[in-house]
C-alpha cells in the first residue's frame, strides 16, 4: 500500500493516487493543520470520500494513537443504566474528535464501506434514529415523536413493560470493549442487537462518548435538539459535511417554519381532546397528574392565534402580507406569548403529546391495541415555539421575514366560511446554524461535494470564512466525455425553455425530435432532466399526441422514443420513487431495445446522490435552466433580503445580490444533475445542454470546472448527431468493458483486479484464436483489402446515414450491403485519414450526401427506403449496393474493387504486411468476444462458449452449431454479432453459415415499399 508524505504527515492510501487526489488530500491536511475552514469541490469518481477519510485520519493519527483497544476507557464510562442523558467524553483524551456527516443514512453507509478499505482503524460509531435502529417488537412499528415517547416510557425503571433490550446495553458494552474498533454500520448494530440482545440505538449512544470519529446525518449537527444530545468535546473538534451542495438550504429550512390553518385547527382539536382525557382520568381514577386547566389555556391561545392570523389584512393574494422578522414577537405578544410564557407553553405541549400517546396505547376491552403511531400535531407547535424563542434572545429575528399568504381553502373551511392561510417565519441566513460551531470552539469545518461551484456564493451564504478552497479536475481523460451546447433542434428551431417559449407546441415537438435522436444514438441508459414537474408533464403530454403530420404512417414522438428506449418517468410521490428506480434498472437490461430513458426533474430525487454508473447512465440531457419560480413568495423575499444585505455592506466588501443567488442556485441544480454520469475512472458519457442560453459565457462559467474545458457550442444539430455518434463509437471501443473491470470493488477507484468473467473470456479466446489465425493464414490479401475498403466506405457514408428524428425514413437509390454490415464493428480502427479518403471516394462515385437537417425533400417517390442496421452502440444508416444482389456477388468481385482503390494491399504484399493482417484479425476477434459477452445473458454466453468448443473439436454437427449460433444472434440488437461472426467461421463452412445469415436477413428486413425510421 503506497505511503505519501503530505505537509509532513505520512498518509497511507489504498492505491496509487492520482495528482488530483494528492492535491485534494493536501488541502484537507492544510485545513486541519492551520485550524481553518475548507471548501473543497471534487467531481464524483475522483475518490473524494476515500481521500477525505485517509487525509483526516492520517492527520489525527499524527497527533496520537487511536482509542481502539483501550478497554479501560470503555469500562470507565460504562456500567450504569442510562437514557438519552449521557456521560461526557473521556477526560483522559484531549485529542480532537472527528464528526463526519452526510445527507442520508445510505450515503453514510457508503462512507463506512470506504473506511473499511483503508488501513486506518479509529474507534468509531455511526448514529441513527430509532426508526433505523429500534428492534422492539411494538416500538419499531411506530414513527416520529410517538416512537420516541413510547421508547422513553418503556425505558423507565420499575415499569411493567420495561424494555429488555435497553437493560442489556451497559453489560454488553462492558463485556465487549473492542466494539467500534473495526468499522461497523447501522446494519451491524441491528444485527448485534438481534443476536445478542442490547438495544442498537442506546448502544450507539453509549459508544459515541469515546470515539475518534463519529458518523451521522446532517441533522445531528444542524438541529439544536439533536446537537444538544451529543456528548462531544466540541473544542478543537473537526466537522466534515460530505455531499454539502445543499447544506445552506437545509440550514435555512431547519431554522424556519410554516404554520398552515389546517395544522392549527388540528392542534386546537388535540388540545380539546387533552382537556377531555384529563377530566375523565380524574373522574375515573382520581389521577391528577394532568391538569385540564393547562390544556384549556393552550386551546384558548391557539384559538386566539387562529383568529389573529385570519384578521391580518391581505391586499394582494399574490404578494401576501410581509413584515420584518421581529414582527413575530409583536404578533404573539398580543396573545400574551412571550419569552417567559413560551417555556410554560412548550412544557404543556409536551405533556399533551404524552397524554395523547398514552391514550392511543390503551388496551380496549377486547384486548387489542388501538392504532399506534398516530401523529401528534401539538408536537409541531412545540417545535415552532422553540424556533421563535431560541436561546432566550430575539437577536436572530433580523435574519427572518414574517409572511402570511392566502391559499386554496379545503372543502371543510369553505363550508364553515373560513379562509385558509399559512403563517411563515422564514430564515434567510443559513449561517445561523454554522455560527453555533464557532461559538463552541470547533477547530475546522470542511465542506465538500462534487457540485459546490460557484464557491464564492456558497461561502457568502454560510457567513463563514473559507481560506482553503479547491475546484478539482476529473481523473478521466478528454476522450471519456462529450459535453456540448445544443442551441437548435433538427429543424433549426431554437431551444429556449424560458416562460416565453416553453409553452410553444413547436418548441416541445423540436425538443422531442431531438430526444428521439439521442435515444437512438446513446447506448443503454439515458437521463433527461427538465426544469420542473410541470414542464415535464407538458412535454410528455405533447409528445404522446404529436406526430409528423407530413408523413404517411407517421407515429407520435413518444412512440418513436419508445422504439429505441423504454421510458420511465420520475414520480412526484416519494413513496413511488424506489419502484421507478427498479423499473428503470430492469428496462435497461431488456434486449429488444437499446436501453431505457429516465425522464426526471432537476432538484428531484434522481438528480440527488444516485449513482448511474456505466450502462445505467451513458448520457444526461439538460432541457433547460431550472430557475425557481420567480413569483414564489419565499424566492422573492430571499432576493429582496440579499439585495438589502449587499447594499448595506461596507465599501470594498462584495456582497451577494439576489439576482446572483437566483442564477447560481439554478446553475448548482444543473451541475448536480449532470453529475449523475461519469461516476468512476473508467466510465464515459455525454452531457448535452439543450438550451441556447448555455452558449452565454457567463452561464458556462457557472458549470462545474471539470466540465468547462470539454464543453463545445454547436450551431447545427447535424454536427451534434455526428460527433455524438462518433464519440460513443470510439469510447465504447476504447474504454474497459464490464469484463475488464469486473473485479473492481468500487466505482471511485482504479480497477486493479479482474473477475471470473474475464477468465472465461480468456479461456474462450484460446478456442477462437486458432480459428481466426488459420483463417488469416489461408485468406488472400485480396479479401483483406476488400475489408478495409468496405470499412472506409462505411465511415464515408456516416454523414449520409444518420437520420434526423423528425424524418420517418432516409431515401436512397440503393439498399444496405451485407459486407458493409459485417465490418461495421471495426470502425474504431479507422483514423481521420481513412475517413477523408473514404469520403472523397464516395463523393467521386456521385453518391448523394443526406443532411441531418430536414432539408431533403420527402416527396421524391423514386427513392427507396434505406434498410436499417442496428449495432450495439449506435444505429446508423449505411448506403451501398442492393442487398438482393449482394448475395450473388463473389469474394473476387469485392476484392477486385478493393485492389483498385487500395494498392497498398497488393497480391505481392510482403510477409510483414501478412503478419500485421493476422495480428489485426486476432485483435478483432478479442473485440468481438467483448461485444458478445455484453450482448448475451450469462446463460446465453455459457451456451455460446459451448458451441465454440464444439465448433473447434467437432463434438457436434457443424450444421447444428452454426444454426444455433445464428439463432443466438438473431435479435434486432445483435445483428452486428450475426454478421460479424461470419469472419470467424472456418472458410469451408462460410457458405453454410451464409445460408443461415440469409434466412435471418429475409426474416428481419421488411418489404422495401414500407418506409422505416431509425
Amino acid at each position: 500500500m503506497p505511503t505519501y508524505k503530505i505537509r509532513g504527515i505520512n498518509l497511507d492510501f489504498p492505491f496509487e493516487a492520482y495528482d488530483c487526489q494528492l492535491v485534494y488530500m493536501e488541502k484537507v491536511i492544510q485545513s486541519l493543520q492551520t485550524r481553518c475552514n475548507a471548501l473543497l469541490e471534487s467531481p464524483t469518481g475522483t475518490g473524494k470520500t476515500l481521500c477525505l477519510l485517509c487525509a483526516t485520519l492520517a492527520w489525527r493519527k499524527s497527533l496520537g494513537s487511536f482509542s481502539t483497544n483501550q478497554s479501560e476507557i470503555r469500562s470507565h464510562i460504562s456500567g450504569s443504566q442510562h437514557s438519552d442523558g449521557s456521560l461526557p467524553q473521556s477526560q483522559g483524551s484531549k485529542l480532537p474528535t472527528i464528526i463526519y456527516t452526510s445527507r442520508t443514512h445510505s450515503q453514510i453507509r457508503q462512507v463506512i464501506q470506504e473506511l473499511k478499505r483503508t488501513t486506518y482503524r479509529p474507534k468509531m460509531v455511526v448514529l441513527g434514529s430509532r426508526e433505523q435502529l429500534c428492534i422492539h417488537e411494538e416500538v419499531s412499528l411506530i414513527r416520529g415523536k410517538a416512537q420516541t415517547n413510547a421508547c422513553h416510557s418503556l425505558c423507565k425503571k420499575r415499569t411493567k413493560q420495561y424494555c429488555a433490550h435497553f437493560s442489556r446495553v451497559a453489560e454488553f458494552v462492558k463485556n465487549n470493549p473492542g466494539l467500534g474498533d473495526d468499522p461497523i454500520d447501522i446494519e451491524d448494530l441491528v444485527n448485534i442487537g438481534r443476536s445478542c440482545g442490547p438495544c442498537p440505538y442506546y448502544l450507539s449512544r453509549d459508544l459515541h462518548k469515546a470515539v475518534d470519529i463519529l458518523f451521522a446525518p446532517y441533522n445531528y449537527l444542524i438541529d439544536p435538539g439533536n446537537r444538544k444530545s451529543l456528548n462531544i468535546e466540541w473544542n478543537n473538534s473537526i466537522l466534515i459535511f460530505d455531499e454539502a451542495h445543499n447544506l445552506e438550504g437545509l440550514c435555512a429550512d431547519a431554522a424556519s417554519f410554516d404554520l398552515p390553518s389546517s395544522l392549527l385547527t388540528a392542534c386546537i382539536s388535540e388540545a380539546k381532546t387533552c382537556v377531555d382525557l384529563s377530566i375523565a382520568r380524574r373522574e375515573k381514577s382520581s389521577d391528577k397528574s394532568s391538569n385540564p386547566d393547562n390544556f384549556a389555556v393552550l386551546r384558548a391561545l391557539l384559538l386566539k392565534l387562529e383568529k389573529r392570523i385570519s384578521e391580518v389584512p391581505i391586499e394582494s393574494k399574490e404578494l401576501g402580507f410581509t413584515k420584518p422578522g421581529p414582527y413575530i414577537y409583536e404578533l404573539l405578544a398580543d396573545l400574551n406569548i412571550t419569552q417567559k410564557t413560551a417555556t410554560m407553553l412548550i412544557d404543556i405541549t409536551e405533556e399533551a403529546c404524552l397524554l395523547l400517546e398514552e391514550d392511543t396505547n390503551v388496551v380496549d376491552a377486547g384486548g387489542s391495541h388501538k392504532t399506534k403511531g398516530t401523529v401528534c400535531r401539538l408536537e409541531s407547535m412545540g417545535d415552532i415555539l422553540r424556533t421563535i424563542f431560541r436561546d432566550g434572545s430575539n437577536a436572530h429575528a433580523k435574519f427572518y421575514r414574517v409572511h402570511i399568504q392566502e391559499v386554496e381553502a379545503s372543502a371543510v373551511d369553505v363550508f364553515k366560511g373560513k379562509s385558509s392561510r399559512i403563517l411563515s417565519w422564514w430564515c434567510f441566513n443559513p449561517g445561523i446554524a454554522m455560527e453555533e460551531f464557532s461559538k463552541r470552539g470547533v477547530g475546522s469545518i470542511i465542506l465538500t461535494s462534487g457540485t459546490l461551484s460557484p464557491l464564492d456564493s456558497f461561502a457568502e451564504e454560510l457567513k463563514l470564512e473559507f481560506p482553503v478552497r479547491l475546484e478539482n479536475p476529473h481523473v478521466i481523460t478528454g476522450d471519456q466525455i462529450w459535453a456540448g451546447v445544443v442551441p437548435v433542434g433538427p429543424s433549426g428551431y431554437s431551444f429556449n425553455s424560458s416562460y416565453r417559449s416553453r409553452d410553444s407546441v413547436e418548441y416541445k415537438q423540436e425538443l422531442g425530435n431531438a430526444i428521439v435522436n439521442f435515444a437512438r444514438i446513446v447506448p443503454d441508459g439515458l437521463l433527461v432532466f427538465f426544469p420542473s414537474y410541470y414542464f415535464l408533464d407538458q412535454c410528455i403530454s405533447c409528445w404522446k399526441t404529436a406526430g409528423n403530420v407530413n408523413l404517411i404512417n407517421s407515429s407520435t414522438i413518444w412512440e418513436r422514443i419508445c422504439k429505441f428506449k423504454l421510458p420511465v418517468v420520475e414520480p412526484r410521490q416519494s413513496s413511488l420513487f424506489p419502484l421507478a428506480i427498479e423499473d428503470y434498472m430492469t428496462k435497461i437490461k431488456v434486449k429488444s431495445t437499446s436501453g431505457a430513458v429516465f425522464f426526471a426533474v432537476c432538484r428531484g430525487k434522481v438528480s440527488e446522490g444516485l449513482d448511474f454508473a456505466d450502462h445505467a447512465g451513458r448520457a444526461v440531457v439538460i432541457t433547460g435552466i431550472p430557475f425557481a419560480t420567480i413569483t414564489d413568495p419565499k424566492v422573492r423575499l430571499k432576493r429582496e433580503y440579499l439585495d438589502q444585505q449587499a447594499q448595506s455592506q461596507k465599501i470594498g466588501c462584495k456582497g451577494l445580490y439576489g439576482e446572483e443567488w437566483y442564477t447560481q442556485q439554478a446553475s448548482r441544480a444543473v451541475n448536480q444533475a449532470v453529475g449523475r454520469v461519469i461516476r468512476h475512472r473508467h466510465d464515459y458519457g455525454a452531457i448535452i445542454f439543450c438550451d441556447e442560453r448555455f452558449t452565454n459565457s457567463s452561464r458556462q462559467s457557472q458549470i462545474s470546472m471539470w466540465i468547462q474545458p470539454h464543453t463545445k457550442c454547436y450551431t447545427k444539430f447535424g454536427d451534434v448527431v455526428y460527433t455524438l455518434t462518433r464519440f460513443f463509437r470510439d469510447a465504447g471501443a476504447g474504454s474497459p468493458t464490464k469484463l475488464e473491470v469486473a473485479g473492481a470493488e468500487d466505482h471511485e477507484t482504479i480497477n486493479r483486479s479482474k473477475g471470473s468473467q474475464l477468465l472465461n473470456k480468456l479461456h474462450l479466446e484460446r478456442h477462437l484464436a486458432p480459428m481466426t489465425t488459420s483463417m488469416a493464414a489461408t485468406c488472400s490479401l485480396k479479401s483483406v483489402a476488400s475489408s478495409c475498403q468496405v470499412k472506409g466506405d462505411i465511415l464515408s457514408n456516416m454523414l449520409t446515414g444518420i437520420l434526423p428524428a423528425n424524418r420517418s425514413s432516409l431515401m436512397s437509390d440503393k439498399l444496405v450491403q451485407d459486407s458493409a454490415l459485417k465490418c461495421s464493428t471495426n470502425l474504431k480502427h479507422l483514423d481521420k485519414k481513412n475517413l477523408t479518403t473514404g469520403l472523397n471516394s464516395t463523393l467521386s462515385n456521385k453518391q448523394k450526401i443526406v443532411k441531418l437537417t430536414p432539408e431533403v425533400s420527402l416527396d421524391d417517390k423514386d427513392n427507396e427506403p434505406l434498410a436499417p442496421y442496428a449495432s450495439k452502440k449506435r444505429k446508423l444508416f449505411i448506403e451501398g449496393p442492393d442487398q438482393r444482389q449482394l448475395h450473388k456477388k463473389s469474394d473476387e468481385d469485392s476484392t477486385y474493387s478493393a485492389e483498385q482503390k487500395s494498392p497498398q494491399f497488393s497480391r505481392t504484399g510482403s510477409s510483414q504486411n501478412h503478419q500485421a493482417t493476422c495480428n489485426a484479425v486476432e485483435k478483432r476477434g478479442s473485440a468481438f468476444l467483448v461485444q458478445v459477452r455484453e450482448k448475451l445473458t450469462d446463460a446465453e454466453y455459457k451456451e455460446f462458449v459451448g458451441f465454440m468448443k464444439a465448433l473447434k473439436s467437432n463434438a457436434l454437427k457443424i450444421r447444428h452449431v452454426l444454426q444455433s449460433i445464428a439463432k443466438l444472434f438473431s435479435l434486432p440488437d445483435r445483428l452486428s454479432l450475426l454478421y460479424g461472426f461470419k469472419d470467424y467461421v472456418p472458410a469451408k463452412y462460410k457458405s453454410l453459415y451464409e445460408r443461415y445469415l440469409g434466412a435471418n436477413h429475409e426474416a428481419k428486413v421488411p418489404d422495401n415499399s414500407i418506409p422505416r425510421e431509425l
